[in-house]
């Protein structure tokens, strides 16, 4: 079984994080740390995840790749849902998303960096289960 809290451990400490989620390509939460907010993370991520299939779709109408990922800035934090691309191409990997909330003085770009690292681990250790 995969340890979340392992893989995850490396973003919860980056500057301005608030939360994350793990989800499978349908927006279903494999994991949720939400200790520093007073939301309900997993809710937030499906809801999230729903737009971010949407946006794909779109970008394939108009003749572009799927969206690797979104992000939403406000003037209080950033919502990113970043897709793992895998270490392979078909279906040597399972997708998986990552959301995430960091607030506005964030590393964010750290945290891109992180994030697509962690995305790629779990997507190919979930393919070997």
């Amino acid at each position: 079984m995969i340890n979340f809290d392992e893989k995850m451990q490396r973003l919860t400490k980056i500057n301005g994080y608030l939360g994350a989620a793990v989800l499978n390509y349908t927006g279903e939460t494999l994991y949720v740390e939400n200790e520093h907010t007073g939301t309900d993370i997993a809710y937030a991520a499906t809801i999230f995840n729903d737009t971010f299939r949407t946006i794909s779709e779109t970008s394939l109408d108009i003749g572009f790749a799927e969206a690797a990922s979104v992000e939403t800035k406000t003037q209080d934090g950033h919502v990113m849902l970043v897709k793992s691309a895998g270490e392979h191409h078909g279906n040597e990997f399972a997708k998986i998303d990552i959301f995430c909330i960091f607030r506005d003085d964030g590393n964010i770009a750290l945290a891109k960096m992180v994030i697509d690292k962690i995305a790629k681990s779990i997507s190919d250790e979930l393919a070997r289960l």
